[in-house]
Parts: structure tokens; sequence; C-alpha cells
């Protein structure tokens, strides 16, 4: 009798994988806390700032789509994910003699290409690593999140005493350390899958997908505010750098500890259900910051509302794309949610917010912000389907 062959999935390699992101959001622990108030201390508007934020992730709208096409036609994701890190390094070092606006515009617009090109094929690499263990991805990506609370704080603590002139020059040792990193974190070899069932204009036309898609966009805008001015709207109101950098640090310490968790809860509850809660999460606490931020205790509570309004949704977000988008479509949906979410709403959100924050002030300005989240929970609500469950596995 003929015996039946099995055939097991590789073992994960958690801590390649793990250091990766670590790494990725080591980078992004100096740069979007630090970065807006260096462009201030050089003396750019908040107009301006936003501008230039807005540059930094307009990179995403394109370039993810274009090296996940890539990516999938040719494989490797790996050989993407380095050479996204390498060019990063590239385009940014001019920063560190630059001063004046437009040449600020010039690298900031090329910057952010590249490195928005390194994120999305992580991701679909993480995700082929982990075959049906999909539950696992929180256990990983938590470590993204530690990366960021150690740079931030240490940031933190250490430009309350140097100002932030050094901030360049530790960017551009946290991009080669990101680079070196990247050269440890294997290549899944898996075999091509066939061309895919249905075409991918299809998908994007179910219902679903849409909702998905523009939720995730509108929560993207909302966060504009935050990602552009929380740190120089904190320190206007009188909070110390090393205080502020501390807010920071724990959001995402609060998000750490969803994420060892996380994958509990996608044992039972439905992955529509974390997205509503994370969306209304969002909701209340651009309203929290928008009315109490001369209250720390209420900024306190905000800034563990981050667990939820970030972490649980980015969760929801990356299983549901895993399921819609199948086959040959895995890394461009991938690629299509960053460029949606983060690239057009990152952008939207940059330069509205600075427009908005120059012309009615900080208040108005997150107000607006907790209105786009009322409008992305109604989209949710009304089209966004219940999806099965990923097996609860461990790593």
């Amino acid at each position: 009798m003929a015996r039946a062959v099995v055939f097991q999935q590789p073992p994960v390699p958690y801590w390649r994988l793990s250091g990766g992101y670590f790494a990725y959001f080591a980078v992004i622990g100096a740069l979007v806390p630090y970065l807006n108030p260096y462009f201030k201390l050089l003396g750019c508007t908040p107009a301006q700032i936003g501008l230039l934020t807005g540059a930094l992730v307009a990179g995403r709208i394109v370039a993810p789509t274009l090296w996940g096409w890539i990516a999938d036609h040719h494989g490797g994701r790996m050989r993407v994910v380095r050479a996204s890190f390498l060019l990063s390094l590239l385009s940014f070092l001019p920063l560190l003699w630059i001063k004046s606006y437009v040449p600020l515009l010039t690298v900031m617009l090329i910057f952010g290409f590249f490195w928005s090109a390194s994120l999305p094929q992580f991701e679909a690499v993480t995700f082929s690593h982990l075959g049906d263990s999909t539950a696992a991805y929180a256990r990983i990506r938590v470590w993204g999140s530690i990366g960021f609370i150690v740079t931030v704080m240490l940031l933190g603590w250490a430009f309350q005493r140097t100002g932030l002139a050094p901030l360049p020059a530790v960017l551009a040792g946290l991009l080669a350390a990101a680079c070196l990193m990247s050269l440890y974190t294997p290549e899944r070899r898996v075999p091509r899958p066939p061309p895919a069932p249905v075409h991918l204009g299809r998908v994007l036309m179910q219902p679903r997908v849409a909702a998905l898609l523009a939720a995730c966009l509108l929560t993207q805008v909302s966060y504009g505010p935050y990602y552009n001015f929380y740190t120089i709207y904190l320190e206007e109101q009188g909070y110390a750098r090393g205080v502020v950098g501390e807010l920071w640090a724990l959001g995402v310490a609060a998000e750490v500890l969803l994420f060892l968790v996380m994958h509990r809860l996608l044992a039972f509850l439905p992955l529509r259900l974390l997205m509503l809660l994370s969306i209304a999460a969002t909701v209340v606490r651009w309203l929290m910051i928008a009315a109490f931020v001369h209250w720390l205790f209420v900024l306190v509570l905000a800034q563990l509302l981050h667990a939820l309004s970030f972490g649980m949704q980015h969760v929801a977000a990356v299983q549901l794309i895993h399921r819609y988008f199948t086959g040959r479509h895995q890394g461009r949906g991938q690629a299509l949610y960053s460029s949606v979410a983060y690239g057009v709403g990152g952008a939207a959100g940059a330069l509205s917010s600075g427009y908005l924050w120059e012309a009615q002030g900080p208040a108005v300005t997150f107000t607006a912000a907790s209105l786009l989240g009322v409008l992305a929970y109604l989209i949710a609500w009304r089209w966004l389907e219940g999806a099965a469950q990923p097996q609860a596995i461990t790593v």
C-alpha cells in the first residue's frame, strides 16, 4: 500500500523576521516624532511642514504597487526589501547638509519613494513564512513596536539635552542598520502560484474590499495632525521633549501588549468587529487630544488607545487583505493596502492638517480628524463583511 506523502512547513525564522520589524520601526521611531520638529527648527511653517510630510508619504501611492508588481512577477521579495533600504539610505544622506525648503522637499519625495517599497513586501515575506499560521503574525510584528519604543524614548531623552541638530545623522545610522539587518532575513521560496482565477479588478469591485480600503484610507487621513504636529503641539503647551517622547512610547507600548494577546482575540472575535472597535477608538482619541491637551492624565489615556486605534486596526486589516487577495494577487494586495491607506491617506492627511492647523488651530484640526473617523466607521459598519477566523497558533 502506498504511503501518503506529508509535506511539512519549514520552521518560521521568528527572530530574523522580528529583527527586520525591529530595524524598520526603529527608523520610524526617529522619523515620525522628531522629523517635523526638526523642520520647524529650520524655520518651516505648518503648511510647509505639511507639504514636506506629504511628499514623504506620497511615495506610498505609487512605489508599493510598482515594487509589488515586480516582486509578484519576478519573485525575490527580500531583494526588493534590501534594495529599498539601500536606496533609502543613499537618498536620505543629502539631508545631512541641506537646510532650505525646496531641496528638502526634493529629498523627501525621493526618499519616500524608496522607503515606502520595503514594508509591504516584508509583510508578504512574513505571511509566506507563516503559511497557515497567520494568527502568529502579531507575535512577530510586536518587535517592530518594541523597536519604535526603544528609539523614541532614547532619542527623547537625548534630544532634550542636545537639541534636534543631530537628527539627520541619527536617522542615517538607523537606516544603515536596517540595511544590514535585511541581509539576515531569509527569502521564502514557494512555488509560483498559478494565475489568479479572478482578475484583480473584480476583486477591487467587491463591496467588502472597497469598504476596507476606504475605511483604512479615511482613518489614515485622520492621523495627519497626530503624525505631523503632536510633538510640536505638546511642546508648545509646555511639555518637555522627554515627556513627549515618553507619551509616544506609551502609545506603542500599549500596542505591544495588544500584539501579545492578539492571536487569542483572533480566535474568537470577528475581524469586522475588531475593525469597528479600532475605528471607534480613533474617534474618541482625537476628541480627547482636541479638548484636554492640558490634562496629562487624559493624554495618557489617549495614548493607551493607540493599542486599539492603530494596532488592532492594522492587524485586522492585513489579515483581511491576506484573505481577500489570493494567489498572485497576494503581494499586490498588501502593496495596494499600503498605497491607498498610508500613501493616499497619509499624504492627504499631511497636506490637509498642515493648512487647517495654520488656518484654524489645533483643536479644530483634531476635531475634524475625529469626524473623518466617524465616516470611516459608518462605511465599515455598512459594507465590511465578517470573515472566517485564522487558526489560533502561537510561534
